[in-house]
């Protein structure tokens, strides 16, 4: 089977994956890259994936770009997200099998449909071809719920998202190193509205005023608003509680989680996935996340692997909070649960296996049905928070 994964630029979120299906394909697949990863990208800590082997830099001559677009024509199986259409539209003319993988196309609410010109772009892209052999591979458990709206890919719709890498780590001796006189918070990401990095230096306020003194929060990242959260922090006098870290790389982020406690996650609706969580998770964090974040309903099985709150409400958030300071066997409880869902279900590994199942099914004629996890069916997400 020749399958080819299209996409603007290969990143450390979409690695694993296609290591996992490079060890499974070999040659047979590639990954094609559309553009150079922005500078940016690497100066905020991304790792350099360019010359990865199986990473086809369709950019950078004109023979590479034509090598694409006969990929796109001549695979079986074709993967595509950011990424032109140019790569594909010839395979859709001859109804080849064809995923495309989105977040959420709703961002900030419903009301997006009531642009026409918006909306019409979505039934030119997603609904017009809605009898070809296209799918949609739902990097958001929002996703489906979006795409129904518009008719979008009918019973058609799979789970997917970002596949971080897991390390079989013994999870048990990680969680007794965790700190126990002082709870450890982390809070990573860029500091910018849509993260509300806000809401956890409110946290610490309202769990210093009810008088839980035992905690410490490190966040780390930059952004446009990190001069008005320091100056939050000294006006709520949080000095003493809650330390700013600078950027830093994936693998020194990684060995923050493991000696953290509790893992904060406090995007909203914006936020189309969030592999931050998978990598929380993987490294054994008891998490409390907003609601509204495209990876947790797919995540986290509420008090079970971890905590949802209802997204933007501080009392909830608090809530949730308290749950897992004062309750030191659960916090434990949580990580670990949370380890294995990633290390068993959500996996690189695990992704790869069943997409290639779920393809081969197609090609055969099919339809193999998974049961959970990557590639099982996407219905309407329906999110339980504890408030």
């Amino acid at each position: 089977m020749k399958v080819t994964f299209f996409s603007n630029f290969l990143n450390h979120h979409q690695s694993p994956f296609c290591d996992a299906m490079y060890s499974k394909l070999g040659d047979d697949f590639t990954f094609v890259s559309t553009e150079r990863m922005p500078q940016s990208f690497l100066q905020n800590g991304y790792p350099d994936c360019t010359d990865y082997i199986y990473n086809l830099k369709s950019y950078t001559d004109k023979a590479s770009f034509n090598k694409a677009i006969q990929l796109g024509i001549d695979s079986d199986i074709v993967i595509t997200g950011a990424a032109s259409d140019i790569f594909i539209h010839e395979r859709i003319n001859q109804n080849k099998h064809t995923f495309r993988y989105s977040e959420r196309i709703l961002r900030i609410s419903v009301c997006e449909l009531l642009n026409p010109y918006f909306l019409k772009g979505l039934l030119l892209k997603h609904t017009l071809y809605c009898r070809k052999n296209i799918y949609m591979l739902c990097a958001s458990a929002y996703s489906a719920n979006d795409f129904n709206l518009i008719f979008a890919y009918p019973k058609k719709k799979y789970k997917w998202g970002y596949f971080t890498k897991v390390e079989e780590i013994n999870i048990k001796q990680i969680i007794s190193q965790k700190p126990v006189e002082k709870i450890e918070l982390l809070w990573t990401a860029r500091f910018i509205p849509l993260k509300h990095p806000e809401l956890a230096v409110r946290l610490c306020y309202e769990l210093k005023k009810k008088g839980y003194n035992r905690f410490h929060l490190n966040m780390i990242g930059t952004g446009e608003m990190l001069d008005p959260i320091k100056k939050l922090i000294i006006k709520m006098n949080l000095h003493d509680c809650i330390d700013i870290l600078p950027n830093m790389t994936n693998s020194e982020v990684h060995n923050y989680m493991k000696k953290t406690n509790i893992f904060l996650f406090t995007s909203n609706r914006r936020e189309g996935w969030g592999a931050v969580l998978n990598e929380a998770m993987s490294n054994g964090c008891a998490v409390i996340a907003s609601h509204a974040i495209g990876a947790v309903p797919f995540l986290i099985n509420h008090q079970k692997n971890g905590l949802i709150y209802k997204s933007g409400s501080l009392s909830s958030f608090l809530c949730q909070t308290e749950k897992l300071i004062n309750n030191m066997a659960f916090r434990n409880e949580l990580g670990e649960n949370a380890y294995y869902t990633i290390l068993n279900e959500w996996s690189p590994e695990k992704a790869a296996f069943n997409f290639l199942t779920l393809a081969k099914s197609f090609l055969e004629g099919q339809t193999y049905k998974i049961d959970s996890g990557p590639c099982s069916t996407a219905d309407n997400t329906k999110v339980f928070v504890d408030e």
